[in-house]
């Protein structure tokens, strides 16, 4: 598979040149392929959301290069706003940012902007509102009669309409109660399995990541500490809980068991997981 997204030796510094510069970003590279489901985690200050900034050119690197779907988003050549209808970011609790009087006419927003036909706004509009679960009996009500979850999907559609190649999500399900934040993340998962988008989903929630994302990129201080499979990532719990960041609860009861001389293994950070391994060991028992 191809890289869409590649970012080379990035640093980002606040405040250049005065007494509080301070780096957020600190020497980068990384490599995203095509279709991708990517996780990313961190501690506050560990520099993920200045990150991901980076990739639709919403801040521009005080050294380094960025490339997407193989070009320098900062080369003169380059239209910085094709670029960011390529990589569509969609922020903490979006909904704020929801201001049209109608659904449709929020979700349009996008498409309009890229100078599309009528019909082709139409389709888009449709297409990602049912992706987000949105009734076409909701297009022509006031966005702000909905609830929380319903904001939340609408201003994701406004997103998606623009059909990017890559969504960069910053902490979509922010806020909401179980149920709704188990509604959002499971339609953002059935459109990465529908249409292959590449997505990046930033979460504090382990439980979110290890649920959704096939890899994870884990930021300490500025830096990658990791970036590999799911499995892989969390088969370091040990130096993850180290740098300062929580494991799924479930992992962390197996961590237990396991010092307690029960090892059903390292890489268990699902409930599922756990059920099977402690069935095959309760198997293994009763054959012994």
């Amino acid at each position: 598979m191809s890289n869409i997204i590649e970012l080379k030796n990035i640093t980002y510094k606040y405040s250049t040149g005065t007494p509080f510069e301070s780096v957020a970003v600190d020497d980068v590279t990384l490599e995203v392929e095509k279709g991708e489901f990517c996780g990313i985690i961190g501690h506050t200050g560990s520099g993920k959301s200045t990150l991901i900034q980076h990739i639709n050119g919403l801040v521009k690197p005080t050294l380094g290069e960025v490339y997407v779907d193989g070009e320098n988003i900062w080369s003169k050549d380059t239209d910085i706003r094709q670029v960011r209808f390529k990589a569509g970011l969609v922020f903490q609790y979006s909904e704020y940012q929801l201001f049209e009087e109608t659904v449709y006419k929020d979700i349009s927003y996008g498409p309009k902007n890229m100078g599309l036909k009528a019909e082709e706004i139409d389709r888009r509009v449709r297409f990602a509102a049912k992706s987000m679960g949105i009734d076409d009996s909701l297009l022509e009500r006031s966005p702000f009669d909905l609830s929380g979850g319903q904001k939340r999907r609408v201003a994701l559609a406004g997103v998606i309409a623009m059909e990017p190649e890559i969504l960069i999500l910053d902490e979509p399900a922010a806020g909401l109660d179980p149920i709704g934040r188990e509604n959002v993340l499971g339609l953002i998962s059935e459109y990465h399995k529908q249409n292959g988008t590449t997505i990046l989903l930033v979460s504090h929630s382990m439980e979110d990541i290890v649920k959704y994302a096939q890899k994870v990129l884990v930021m300490n201080k500025g830096k990658i500490f990791c970036h590999a499979p799911t499995d892989e990532v969390f088969s370091r719990q040990d130096e993850i809980i180290k740098i300062g960041l929580d494991v799924p609860q479930i992992t962390r009861v197996m961590m237990r068991l396991r010092a307690k001389g029960i090892d059903l293994g390292t890489d268990i950070y699902t409930v599922e997981r756990a059920k099977q391994r402690i069935l095959e060991y309760k198997e293994n028992k009763n054959n012994a």
